[in-house]
């Protein structure tokens, strides 16, 4: 055939549609960057607007270090590089500045002292004083404490007795100093003008008021108390048989004591109360003085008899009384503590 008459080739074309190719999951990573950030900066404008300006100050401060880093920079170790930043550690803006001490013990500072940034040593402070302090002066403490208790519970009861106008003319029944034992507090009897009913356990209005001022100081007081009544050296006189002023004296006591419980003195703060009768008179040079006749309070002392108060014309050393005719006999004498008084 002719070279002119040959077919020219078909060529076919055939589009083939695809999806598109494949993008990998490094979008998933950056958003998942994008909501951690997102919530990170939520609970940041929660935390500003929700916290005080203390616990603001607290927060800072947990960021902040503690102790000075002992490296210069980097990581620290054998291969650690530089830091960009300024040599030690980092530290809050906002912190408060404050003094780092050294942990570790280091030549210049003797041993109990610790080095300051900038030189110098101060002491180790210990925040219980008396941790270090012997018994004895623990005891000299716990002495000179209860003296400045003992001499504010004085002034008042004094004060007290003075604000109230019923009570004013009582100031001379009340006697106050200080034993061995701890503060004393007596009411006595005057010439005249006694505190109980004669030959009873029974007092007037006065002397419960008088009670009820002494009971408002005396139990804001950690000490315990005894109470003790006693009598003069006059033979008691009455129908009863086998009651005498053993009984009479401790008869008062117990009155005594159930006025200032009434009054707010917790039963759990008495000591012990005693009956003494007329063994220890008040007036040794007249066992029948009206004075004998008394109600005797002591808040005791919790450091012991060692700190004894000193000795002069009115302590009661010299105020130690002489026996007063025989010796009475100790099966009479009446003795209580405060849980079987209920």
């Amino acid at each position: 055939m002719a070279a002119g008459n040959e077919l020219a080739p078909i060529i076919i074309k055939k589009v083939v549609k695809g999806g598109h190719g494949h993008h990998g999951g490094a979008w998933k990573v950056a958003y998942a960057d994008f909501v951690t950030a997102m919530m990170a900066f939520f609970l940041l404008m929660w935390l500003l607007n929700a916290t005080t300006e203390d616990q603001k100050q607290g927060i800072s401060e947990y960021f902040s270090p503690s102790t000075v880093s002992n490296t210069t920079g980097g990581a620290g170790g054998l291969l650690g590089g530089a830091a960009v930043s300024s040599p030690g550690a980092m530290t809050s803006r906002t912190a408060v500045p404050s003094v780092s001490l050294e942990l570790r013990p280091t030549s210049g500072a003797q041993d109990g002292e610790a080095e300051v940034e900038g030189g110098g040593a101060v002491e180790d402070e210990d925040p219980d004083k008396t941790a270090n302090i012997s018994e004895e002066e623990l005891k000299e403490e716990i002495a000179r404490r209860e003296e400045e208790n003992f001499q504010k519970a004085e002034a008042e009861i004094k004060q007290a007795i003075e604000d109230t106008p019923e009570l004013k003319d009582l100031q001379k029944h009340l006697i106050i100093d200080q034993t061995p034992e701890g503060l004393r507090i007596q009411i006595v009897d005057q010439e005249g003008k006694p505190m109980f009913a004669s030959g009873s356990s029974r007092m007037p209005e006065t002397t419960r008021k008088l009670l009820a001022k002494i009971t408002q100081v005396v139990q804001k007081l950690p000490n315990k108390i005894s109470l003790s009544g006693h009598t003069d050296a006059t033979p008691f006189r009455g129908s009863r048989s086998g009651y005498g002023n053993w009984e009479l004296s401790a008869n008062r006591a117990l009155a005594s004591r159930r006025v200032m419980v009434e009054s707010g003195l917790k039963i759990e703060k008495i000591s012990h109360v005693t009956g003494k009768e007329a063994t220890e008179p008040l007036i040794k040079d007249d066992p029948k003085d009206a004075r004998n006749r008394r109600i005797s309070i002591v808040v005791l002392r919790e450091a012991g008899k060692e700190n004894k108060a000193p000795a002069g014309k009115d302590s009661p050393e010299a105020r130690a009384p002489a026996p007063v005719g025989p010796a009475p006999d100790p099966s009479f004498r009446r003795d209580w503590s405060g849980p079987r008084l209920r």
